[in-house]
């Protein structure tokens, strides 16, 4: 049989395409407000995205024959990723870490939730602030506490020079600053 007449399977487990894995012997940590947005993302999609999609291709199931029917075809589709989706966070969130980063308020070193100032040899002014795997952002200056950058900080202190491994080399950076959230009230 052709390569081609064989059915994919609805279960492919894409779900390494969506995140980095988390390092061997490692723990998936996660800052509170990332905790609560990904929970909020599977809510949304367990209780109000995946259902519009089960209606709309229960809808055009009805239509009559489905091998030519768009919306049939792209409801299944959307499905497939929903539940992907929904297997994936789970599993993420099952494995979480909660990290509070205001814990370390008022420190000068660098842990996981900080916001750092660095700059580079060519003078070059950064600010990063390290995160989760499934938190951050690098649009927006956040970095995975598992990236290159975050590991060369972590650990050091405000004054502090460290190497950073680059594809060009080691490149040396020196920590200007280091801030954490300040505590909000006790829940």
């Amino acid at each position: 049989m052709s390569k081609a007449f064989t059915k994919e399977s609805d279960d492919a487990d894409d779900d390494d395409l969506a995140a980095p894995p988390i390092p061997a012997g490692s723990k998936n940590y996660i800052t509170p407000q990332g905790y609560a947005r990904l929970r909020a993302e599977l809510l949304s999609l367990i209780d109000e995205e995946r259902p519009k999609v089960v209606e709309a291709v229960h809808w055009a199931a009805r239509n009559g024959d489905r091998s030519e029917n768009g919306d049939y075809i792209y409801g299944k589709k959307r499905l497939r990723e929903i539940d992907r989706r929904i297997r994936f966070l789970t599993k993420r969130l099952e494995i979480a870490e909660i990290t509070d980063p205001s814990a370390h308020h008022g420190r000068d070193q660098v842990f996981f939730g900080a916001t750092v100032t660095y700059v580079d040899g060519a003078g070059l002014e950064r600010t990063v602030t390290i995160l989760g795997i499934d938190e951050a952002e690098t649009a927006q200056g956040q970095v995975s506490w598992i990236s290159p950058i975050a590991r060369a900080l972590l650990k050091a202190r405000e004054g502090d020079a460290v190497k950073l491994m680059t594809p060009a080399g080691a490149q040396e950076i020196e920590v200007l600053e280091v801030r954490y959230p300040a505590p909000g009230p006790p829940a």
